[in-house]
């Protein structure tokens, strides 16, 4: 009986055992399940290459930003490459004064701001029209405007120079901001395009009940239409803003005689004069820093912009369906 009794013992001793042995193991594959429904293992993964990502678009900014603080030590010292042993400012004052860095900042934001305040309404207006409303040969007219979209304005630069050369407006702004009044300018037929794609997306019993309530296309357009289209209005604004501010091609083409000019041909004039310079053999050990400093001058107001404007940026996008 005695032996029986040890016997069960011992067996009820190796199933506890085993059982024991067995818990670490089946915990483990309960947490790796667990894991992997929560996506703990896949999020390393996606932070490490945003993480690359964003390092590729960041990496000149720093470079440009530790480059223009460098004093002759440091840009002479090889061991120095993005840390600077001390901070040099007066790289930014020099290229301040070769940018002619006030004027040209009005000229910029004043020219930029113009061109993005009227191609706001003016593409609003036009997008509306091909998203709501029905004319005429309509199809036709899309499809102009997405072949428009898809010619590269080299195409017409020669026409428009020979055209604005005849009403005088060479050397000014209007070549740039008149365009922009009638929904065309730079990226004219994408911010239509996306006004045309946000309002296609309302239901139709805005324009229903508009209608029963009396108001006409004008109306519902200024009293409906262009305040929902808040979102858009802002990637709009915003992506108009930054393009014609980085703008060189066409002040290049309408202004290159014109002595006040935007920040971008003040940029190309001061690189020629300092490439000319190191022709005359006056070569200097600040050029590469003064020209990361006036390219920061430059981008600054840009990357404060985004700073204040980020949060309606973001949201404009998601409502607009750029992301899909």
């Amino acid at each position: 009986m005695e032996l029986v009794k040890a016997g069960i013992r011992r067996l009820y001793a190796v199933r506890v055992a085993k059982a024991r042995l067995a818990m670490p193991g089946a915990a483990i594959r309960r947490l790796a399940d667990a894991a992997i429904g929560r996506g703990m293992l896949w999020k390393p993964v996606v932070y490490v290459v945003l993480t690359c990502v964003a390092f590729i678009y960041v990496k000149p900014i720093l470079y440009m930003v530790t480059t223009m603080v460098k004093d002759a030590s440091n840009i002479l010292d090889p061991a120095v490459i993005w840390v600077p042993r001390s901070i040099h400012l007066g790289h930014l004052e020099k290229a301040a004064g070769m940018l002619d860095y006030g004027k040209s900042f009005l000229i910029s934001a004043s020219l930029a701001g113009s061109v993005s305040v009227l191609q706001t309404f003016s593409c609003a207006v036009a997008g509306y029209a091909f998203a709501r409303l029905d004319f005429p040969f309509k199809k036709f007219w899309i499809a102009m405007l997405l072949f428009s979209f898809i010619m590269p304005p080299q195409v017409t630069i020669l026409p428009s120079i020979m055209l604005f050369k005849k009403l005088g407006w060479m050397d000014t702004f209007l070549p740039m901001v008149v365009p922009a009044l009638f929904g065309h300018g730079l990226k004219g037929a994408m911010f239509v395009i996306i006004y045309r794609s946000f309002y296609s997306t309302l239901p139709k019993e805005l324009d229903e009940a508009a209608r029963i309530d009396g108001a006409g296309p004008v109306r519902l357009f200024f009293r409906v239409m262009f305040p929902v289209a808040r979102s858009a209005s802002v990637v709009v604004l915003l992506f108009s803003f930054v393009w014609n501010w980085n703008d060189f091609y066409f002040p290049s083409l309408y202004m290159f005689t014109a002595e006040s000019v935007p920040l971008s041909i003040s940029l190309a004039r001061m690189a020629g004069e300092m490439a000319q310079a190191q022709g005359a053999g006056e070569l200097t050990v600040f050029a590469e820093a003064i020209k990361m400093a006036a390219s920061f001058l430059i981008i600054m107001p840009l990357i404060g912009v985004y700073l204040v404007a980020q949060r309606w940026f973001i949201e404009g996008v998601e409502r607009t369906g750029l992301v899909e």
